[in-house]
């Protein structure tokens, strides 16, 4: 027997014989060089606690967001983080726009009361519409959302996003708003709605390193909020020394590699045009969205007959208002995504 959660998500690499692995959204060109040697470097530190205040950590992400840096908090990845804010609100009532991210439900098994999901519409691309402020009420304690999207990778529209963020300010409702995929959207398509925030207002951003630096076994997020009560309600409740001195140290020299990020993200998008093309010419149904990865649709068992290959694809039928043949595929290198539409071409055969 296996002793923990059920794993529900992408980058299970381990039970397996994987060759390539498209089931998680990380940065397919790896660390930069300065994230590994600062984490090799930390290693001649970790006899000592680390900083529990994330000192300078958070004064870097205050000089690179413009945020003062008493709104920022980190955490243990974007997962505790999520957790953590839920625990810190207890909800009693949680509107959720689904198909979404699984730890948010998570979270609220745990910590909230009544959760209402909100179907998007498949028939619309799975794309957030007007109708959403309709649902946001004074009974509204929180909303969840994810820009872009996670599976469908679509992205919330600008004028709704202000729409949604003045109708939770009339309702006293929070808005928990997930941008770990921004940074890997494509360019105009999304962007962090922080300039556009008021003192006081009840806005939760989560971001993570992990996704854009490749620093998923690292473990590593923050989070931005104008509302000091939340932040330290949210510190009270975490276990100290929750961040390791080798992310902080990795998120530190992350901030520093601008050049990197650029120069990835440009291959990154111009290798999703690449797989746009080739799904495109063979026919198959798929959500293009703004981040780093394509949502397949339509296709029965073809997480099975890929996963035979040695490919790892993310399977989405675990998630609400999703079915067998709805999968996720992350854009990777050009010499893997060969590799991926000659499989998915076999398969297709």
């Amino acid at each position: 027997m296996i002793i923990g959660n059920s794993y529900g998500h992408g980058g299970d690499i381990y039970k397996n014989s994987i060759k390539y692995d498209f089931s998680a959204n990380v940065n397919p060109y790896g660390t930069p060089d300065a994230v590994k040697k600062a984490i090799a470097d930390s290693a001649e530190t970790v006899s000592v606690y680390p900083d529990p205040y994330c000192g300078r950590l958070r004064k870097m992400l205050s000089e690179r967001i413009g945020a003062p840096e008493d709104e920022i908090v980190c955490g243990n990845g974007a997962a505790e983080l999520i957790f953590q804010f839920v625990e810190a609100l207890r909800p009693e009532k949680t509107l959720l726009p689904v198909p979404s991210f699984s730890e948010y439900e998570s979270a609220l098994k745990v910590y909230g009361k009544e959760t209402e999901l909100y179907m998007l519409e498949r028939e619309n691309g799975f794309v957030l519409t007007d109708d959403l402020l309709g649902k946001i009420t004074e009974d509204t304690d929180l909303l969840m959302l994810c820009n872009p999207n996670n599976p469908t990778g679509q992205p919330i529209d600008r004028a709704l996003l202000f729409k949604i963020i003045t109708r939770c300010r009339e309702t006293g409702t929070w808005l928990f708003l997930d941008e770990c995929f921004v940074s890997l959207s494509e360019e105009g398509s999304c962007s962090s709605v922080y300039t556009q925030l008021r003192d006081g207002d009840r806005v939760f951003l989560l971001n993570a390193f992990t996704k854009l630096y490749g620093m998923a076994g690292v473990r590593l997020g923050y989070g931005i909020c104008k509302d000091r009560d939340m932040l330290e309600r949210m510190c009270s409740i975490v276990q100290p020394w929750n961040v390791s001195a080798v992310a902080q140290a990795a998120g530190c020299a992350a901030l520093c590699c601008g050049k990197w990020v650029n120069e990835t993200r440009e291959k990154i998008f111009e290798e999703k045009k690449y797989l746009l093309r080739e799904l495109s010419a063979l026919g198959v149904k798929h959500i293009p969205g703004a981040a780093n990865f394509i949502m397949i649709c339509g296709l029965p068992g073809l997480y099975a007959k890929m996963l035979k290959k040695g490919l790892l694809i993310r399977d989405c039928s675990n998630y609400h208002g999703l079915e067998d043949g709805d999968c996720r595929i992350a854009v990777r290198s050009h010499e893997e995504n060969a590799v991926f539409i000659e499989a998915l071409k076999e398969v297709l055969k």
